[in-house]
């Protein structure tokens, strides 16, 4: 397989503070790749590490062969990720239609592109609001509005950080079918969430981060068979 995003011996941190130690990870064209770990343990410093959003100390970030390391992120955004931040950071004074045309592109021509019309057969419910600002949106329907924002730029890669944190049980499977149908055609993601069982249907590979490093990693079948890691390292 075609190695798409490789991560190799990251540092990073905040001020003295070190919180990375070495990170790795890799995720072929076409998988889904988990970042698993409890809060604190450096999931989000690694994606913001990824996306230019932070600093890195030391280490690399190879996508598509290439160093994008401490690019600026709207450079990396080019590139072909795209990012669904946690807290999801929708535009709350534009309209939902608003925020999906804002940042489109298709830089890398797509075959199938994203479109408007592509986003409201993936997600009805955001055609229903289109009109609406990102404000009066509920939780649900601001993270569909997130992921959705993120496949207008048809990106080679989306990373997704907490996909479904503070979402009700139903719209969390609507997010992981999104996700699943996604996945069937070709996109490749890593995904940070907590909620384990959905992960370990939908992702071809798990790497769990314990203080900044990576302490396993393996495919569905082996982190199943693995009772001590799940409940070391995810309390699950």
């Amino acid at each position: 397989m075609t190695t798409l995003l490789k991560v190799e011996d990251l540092v990073s941190g905040y001020g003295r503070s070190q919180v990375l130690y070495g990170m790795r990870l890799r995720v072929d064209a076409g998988q889904c790749v988990t970042l698993l770990g409890r809060n604190g343990m450096g999931k989000t410093t690694t994606v913001k590490s990824i996306m230019g959003m932070h600093p890195s100390w030391q280490g690399q970030v190879l996508f598509n062969g290439a160093n994008i390391q401490n690019l600026p992120s709207h450079r990396v955004a080019q590139r072909g990720i795209g990012l669904v931040p946690e807290g999801r950071q929708v535009f709350p004074n534009l309209t939902v239609e608003e925020n999906l045309v804002a940042t489109a592109a298709d830089r890398h021509h797509k075959p199938n592109p994203w479109t408007l019309a592509r986003i409201y057969q993936l997600f009805p419910r955001l055609k229903e609001r289109s009109s609406n600002f990102g404000n009066q949106l509920s939780g649900g329907e601001q993270q569909m509005l997130a992921v959705s924002r993120a496949l207008m730029t048809n990106p080679d890669l989306l990373i997704l950080d907490e996909a479904t944190e503070g979402l009700s049980p139903l719209v969390r499977q609507e997010i992981w079918a999104a996700l699943a149908l996604l996945r069937q055609e070709g996109m490749a993601i890593l995904v940070i969430d907590k909620n384990l069982a959905p992960l370990l249907h939908l992702a071809d590979h798990h790497y769990i981060v314990e203080k900044g490093q990576i302490v396993w990693d393996g495919d569905s079948d082996a982190l199943r068979a693995d009772a001590d890691a799940r409940q070391r390292y995810l309390g699950a």
